[in-house]
C-alpha cells in the first residue's frame, strides 16, 4: 500500500509540451489534495504491489498567466505509476479542450501519518 502523508511533487510536460508545476500533495486511503502557485487538485487513486492509478481534476486557486495550457481551465486526468515506500511516480494524460497534454511526476514522501 502506498503510504499515506505529505509529499512534494515536481512535474513536467511531456511530448515537447511546455509546463511543469512544483507543489505538494497529501495521499490519504484514496484520496489525494495538492497544489501549487496557482492550481489546486483533487483526485482518488488506487494500488497494489507497488503500482497505483488513478484520476485527478486541476483546478485554479490563482489565476495563472495565460501562457500555461490549463490557465483558466478546469483540467481532468488520469495517471499510472510506480510507488514505493518513501516515493511514488506517474506519468499522466490531461484532456485540455480538444487537446491531450501528457505529464510526468515524481513525489518523495516528506512527512508519513
Amino acid at each position: 500500500m502506498i503510504r499515506n502523508g505529505l509529499y512534494v511533487y515536481e512535474s513536467k510536460a511531456l511530448d515537447g509540451g511546455e509546463g511543469g508545476y512544483k507543489g505538494v500533495v497529501v495521499l490519504r486511503d484514496g484520496s489525494i489534495l495538492g497544489g501549487s502557485s496557482f492550481f489546486y487538485f483533487t483526485g482518488t487513486y488506487s494500488c497494489s504491489g507497488g503500482k497505483w492509478k488513478g484520476e485527478l481534476t486541476q483546478r485554479e486557486h490563482t489565476p495563472a498567466p495565460f501562457s500555461f495550457a490549463t490557465a483558466r481551465k478546469i483540467v481532468s486526468a488520469g495517471f499510472t505509476g510506480t510507488y514505493s515506500d518513501e516515493a511514488a511516480e506517474f506519468e499522466a494524460t490531461a484532456l485540455v479542450g480538444k487537446r491531450s497534454l501528457r505529464y510526468y511526476a515524481i513525489m518523495r514522501l516528506l512527512k508519513a501519518d
